[in-house]
């Protein structure tokens, strides 16, 4: 043995001492300060005797934590996530019983409830005595996490032996509904440092604005971004006449059959098929390794391990701990700020009572701190891509708003989860490039119901001539976070939202996606005319179009085509749209090609209703409850972002070389946008220049970013017939793997994650 091999292993053990050393302090403050926890005998003990005892049960339960706590919650995995994350703390007492039971004597003892106290305490002072020793020496950290991570992790391609000479990973990170101008204004304002110095250093990000589509949502952005589509995905959720069932975007079975629907349609498994993972996701992207990845939470049997990636970060006790203090330190957060919105009459305000506040916190810590763990384990199994999602700020700003201070937090704290990964990167087996990302972004306004005391639902009924109830009914918010806390419970989600038992008569379905509305007719077969309408319910129309809080409507005519409606009788066939002119006047740039293209959809309603939108205040209203909303058109809701390192291909060159290579033009960018910086204040990035257009001409910019380092680390496009699109590699339908086990371990960080030893 080499003396560098012997200088290790020198240092290995002592810090095994020192952990050691301070675990056995630590039980002895406890046993000073707790009645119900004894280390003596009855007959009392010396010093000596006593320091003796309290040496053996810390290491017995030191041994304990790192032998069997892993296999226990590994076998638990079959219990709800969020059960697990309380049963941790039973567990972790019950392995503290059983170490003071070894204790020779009986010397050691304690009731059930001190002892799950008391193993909280140890486990937290033990991991983090453990990982600062481990911070003060970056030799022995890489090599710790280099271990842990060199069972699973597959050789890279070109490695000679240092694991970092092969082709560098990408990690997408995507900030939802963080929009273009929130994020600059957030790095100028220095609530996101990470994010300035990325932006400031001449070698470091360029940033640039997209544009969405109509459907300006997770569910039809995220969906082209990692399979190339959003075909016929009109809203977050809408009505499917032929099944007489209502897609929800956010639901696992719809999520997985638009899935299906995407694979088929560009015949490409997704962004993610080649060693990636996907985490926290609506969708897979054709990821083998997957972790809170919504469409796989559909699926039965063994590709049922998404919930894996709680076994990752709660298979160390001390991660729980942690996670649990900050679940309910973020519950007593919102309540407090709820409660200073509410004295303060803040205006627009929703109510945030009921299950928000733990729907909030379950977003912001518990859904973070797995996500941010399992993207560090990928980084560390040396993975080619990986996409994650972090949904904390879409949560928080749609019940405070887009530019409150709550959501301000949020940002900070999202930027220190970013500061750690970046940390990371530098003990990874690979270098990686981070490209950050949005899928959409948020306007501001009081909700349809708030300012006109009636929902959209109401004034469709009043327009068709049926009942409407005297006080105004609330219309639930879309919330992807919602519905992830109920499969984490292992709730049941309601796959799909049947009509009212009222469709028999022919009622209308009227449903709502942000500042998006969606009527259908079921007892119309196929997409509704409007003659056919005008028929039946005369003063519909009318009615919708003309009122102060509805800015435009789509719908279909026999003897025009479709046509847009708007106030004081104005009506454009769609082939005629001009941004900024007629209905669509206000509403920017794309506005008549995004609802031109939507209007081709099978699915699209029978009347879409757009918002109105205010360009002087930004301001829409959604039909949801809702303050800060997207779904539709008007303000920054379209305006998402698109953030990469210097030496990958602008997006525009990238798409101009996709589109020269397959003959096809993209759809123009009108020209720059603005760039909005803070008062006072230089701007931390020169103005943006123009972006893309549509998620689906993201996908292609991600897909030819993975192909460039080194040589293809996606499949290239096969040759085949013209007008099959986006297809790299044609496959039978959505891969659907269960994720294989990763190793990860992170630093810790103030209000971030820290991590693990062997994950799964």
């Amino acid at each position: 043995m080499g003396a560098g091999r012997w200088r290790r292993a020198g240092s290995a053990l002592l810090r095994v001492a020192a952990v050691w050393a301070v675990s056995t302090l630590t039980m002895l403050a406890l046993a000073g300060a707790l009645p119900d926890f004894q280390l003596q005998s009855d007959d009392g003990d010396t010093i000596t005797k006593t320091a003796f005892t309290a040496a053996w049960g810390a290491g017995a339960f030191g041994l304990l934590s790192a032998l069997v706590w892993p296999v226990v919650v590994r076998a638990l995995l079959v219990v709800p996530a969020l059960v697990l994350g309380a049963l941790v703390f039973f567990l972790n007492g019950s392995l503290l019983l059983v170490a003071l039971w070894l204790i020779p004597d009986g010397r050691g003892t304690a009731n059930p409830e001190t002892a799950v106290a008391v193993a909280a305490v140890m486990s937290a002072v033990a991991s983090a005595a453990s990982t600062a020793l481990a911070v003060r020496d970056d030799d022995a950290y890489r090599r710790r996490l280099s271990r842990l991570a060199d069972r699973r992790r597959k050789r890279v391609p070109g490695d000679a032996g240092d694991g970092r000479s092969g082709p560098p990973g990408t990690v997408f990170i995507q900030l939802d509904g963080v929009g273009h101008d929130v994020l600059t204004k957030a790095a100028a304002a220095g609530l996101m440092p990470t994010v300035a110095d990325w932006l400031a250093d001449p070698e470091g990000h360029r940033l640039t604005p997209w544009r969405t589509d109509w459907s300006s949502q997770t569910g039809a952005s995220q969906l082209a971004l990692l399979h190339g589509s959003n075909h016929d995905v009109p809203a977050f959720r809408w009505y499917e006449k032929e099944t007489g069932t209502v897609m929800v975007s956010s639901r696992p079975a719809s999520a997985l059959e638009l899935q299906r629907r995407a694979v088929a349609r560009t015949h490409d498994a997704g962004l993610l098929s080649l060693d990636g993972a996907s985490r926290g996701n609506l969708f897979s992207g054709g990821a083998d390794q997957l972790a809170l990845v919504l469409s796989m939470a559909g699926r039965f049997g063994k590709g049922r391990r998404s919930r894996a990636g709680y076994f990752a970060y709660f298979s160390d006790p001390a991660n729980a701990v942690r996670t649990a203090l900050s679940f309910v330190a973020e519950v007593g957060r919102e309540m407090g700020q709820s409660t200073r919105s509410r004295l303060r009459k803040e205006h627009p305000r929703i109510k945030r009572g009921g299950l928000y506040p733990f729907i909030r916190a379950f977003a912001t810590v518990v859904e973070r701190d797995v996500v941010v763990a399992a993207v560090i384990g990928d980084m560390f199994a040396g993975r080619t891509a990986v996409y994650a999602d972090l949904v904390a700020y879409d949560e928080v700003a749609h019940h405070s708003g887009p530019y409150s201070r709550d959501a301000d937090k949020v940002l900070a704290r999202l930027d220190r989860s970013l500061a750690l990964i970046t940390k990371i990167t530098g003990h990874t087996p690979r270098a990686y490039r981070i490209v950050l990302l949005s899928d959409h972004g948020q306007s501001v306004g009081e909700t349809f119901a708030g300012r006109y005391g009636l929902t959209l639902k109401d004034l469709v009924r009043a327009g068709c001539g049926l009942p409407v109830p005297r006080r105004a009914q609330r219309t639930l918010s879309a919330s992807e976070a919602r519905d992830a806390v109920r499969i984490a419970l292992h709730r049941p989600v309601q796959e799909t939202e049947a009509a009212p038992a009222a469709v028999a008569a022919s009622d209308p379905v009227v449903l709502a996606s942000g500042n998006l509305g969606l009527i259908s007719f079921p007892g119309i077969g196929g997409r509704a005319s409007r003659e056919e309408l005008d028929r039946r319910h005369p003063a519909l129309l009318r009615t919708l179009a003309n009122h102060p809080g509805i800015g435009f409507l789509l719908v279909r005519s026999e003897e025009h085509g479709s046509v847009v409606l708007g106030a004081g009788g104005a009506e454009v066939p769609v082939a005629d749209l001009r941004d900024d002119e007629g209905p669509l006047a206000g509403f920017g740039p794309g506005a008549a090609d995004a609802v031109r293209r939507t209007d081709t959809f099978p699915h699209v309603a029978d009347v879409m209703v757009n918002s109105m939108y205010d360009p002087a205040t930004g301001q829409v209203h959604a039909f949801e409850e809702q303050i800060g909303s997207h779904g539709g058109l008007g303000g920054p809701q379209s305006r998402p972002f698109l953030m990469w390192p210097r030496g990958m291909t602008d997006p525009l060159d990238a798409l101009a070389a996709e589109a020269s290579a397959s003959g096809a033009a993209e759809r123009p960018e009108p020209g720059p946008v603005p760039h909005p910086g803070a008062a006072g204040k230089p701007a931390p990035v020169p103005a943006p220049h123009i972006g893309p257009v549509g998620a689906e001409a993201v996908h292609r910019v991600l897909r030819r970013w993975l192909r460039e380092p080194s040589g293809p680390q996606v499949p290239l496009r096969p040759e085949g017939p013209p007008g099959v699109t986006y297809a790299d590699r044609p496959v039978p339908g959505a891969r659907e793997a269960e994720g294989r086990p990763a190793a990860d371990a992170v630093r810790p960080e103030a209000d971030g994650p820290t991590v693990l030893g062997p994950r799964g």
